[in-house]
């Protein structure tokens, strides 16, 4: 009991940023909270804060041994509401967080069938591309599609999607088609303002890794907009399945280097560190996971 009190007191003093704001945080003497994160230090034989009259700040070790703690902490938190949730109907507002484009496409259409299973929630959706702060914004649950989420936030992994470059058929009859990913420095391109390579774009093939720094000749915020403009002849993209899978299987758009491949991506629920996953969101998440598990666009194997 004591070893889980020094790493709740450990994680308050980094959340707060000082040993007076943890104790108020937790209901402690802030001498309380120093002895515990000084026997914790002492229990592990290193040093985990560094302290100065001005700040506090994490030792290499300390980062890690935080980031672990405080996943730990979360599922231990998980594990609690899990425990009763058979006693706690599902009910009230949840307010949820998602991409525009993905909301539209592949959540707008699963509401009324979770509305259905589950009546007595009411759902709050508001679909931004822009990367919100769940927490400040006060939301319970968020959509994220990332390589990695957000480490500060508890996740779940829903499904994987892969990322395809793809071009109309009047750009490559205009233009000619790239054999090779190199080959996107002498073409258009049509860039999504939020990637997290930006004009980056890489692929591994036959050759290996393949980093191709693009020239886009569009950029736009919005995955929808990249994928009308590219549509339409204007250049080449390089966007999720889930969002360019209809458009190559009705021939609008042709996807290129089949023998290479770009980084998936993942789809993910994640919710704030140490919060309990609530009822209603617990049965979303699941509802959510069992939904995407035979998407076209969905891969489960990553």
């Amino acid at each position: 009991m004591n070893k889980l009190r020094e790493i709740e007191c450990f994680i308050a003093v980094v959340e707060a940023g000082s040993f007076i704001k943890a104790a108020e945080i937790i209901d402690a003497s802030k001498t309380a909270v120093s002895r515990h994160v000084a026997d914790l230090e002492a229990r592990l034989g290193t040093r985990l804060l560094q302290r100065t009259t001005r700040k506090l700040s994490l030792t290499e070790s300390g980062q890690e041994y935080f980031e672990r703690c405080r996943q730990i902490l979360a599922e231990l938190d998980q594990a609690d509401t899990l425990a009763g949730a058979h006693t706690i109907k599902p009910a009230g507002l949840l307010r949820i967080n998602a991409p525009l484009a993905f909301g539209v496409r592949h959540l707008a259409p699963l509401w009324p069938l979770f509305m259905r299973e589950y009546p007595d929630i009411t759902l709050d959706i508001e679909l931004s591309d822009r990367l919100v702060n769940i927490v400040e914004e006060g939301y319970d649950l968020g959509i994220r599609i990332a390589r990695l989420p957000d480490s500060s936030l508890v996740h779940r992994k829903l499904a994987h999607t892969e990322v395809i470059a793809c071009a109309s058929p009047a750009y490559l009859a205009a233009h000619g088609t790239p054999a090779h990913p190199a080959e996107l420095v002498s073409h258009q391109t049509i860039s999504y303002s939020y990637a997290s390579h930006k004009d980056e774009w890489r692929f591994k093939g036959p050759d290996g890794s393949v980093s191709v720094k693009t020239r886009p000749c569009f950029y736009a915020n919005n995955g929808d907009t990249c994928l009308t403009v590219a549509r339409a002849g204007a250049g080449i993209v390089l966007q999720p399945a889930f969002l360019v899978a209809q458009s190559l299987r009705e021939g609008q758009l042709v996807r290129l280097f089949p023998d290479y491949s770009a980084a998936g991506i993942g789809i993910y629920a994640v919710y704030p560190t140490r919060k309990h996953l609530t009822a209603k969101a617990r049965v979303l998440v699941d509802f959510l996971s069992d939904a995407f598990a035979n998407a076209s666009w969905a891969r489960q194997d990553q």
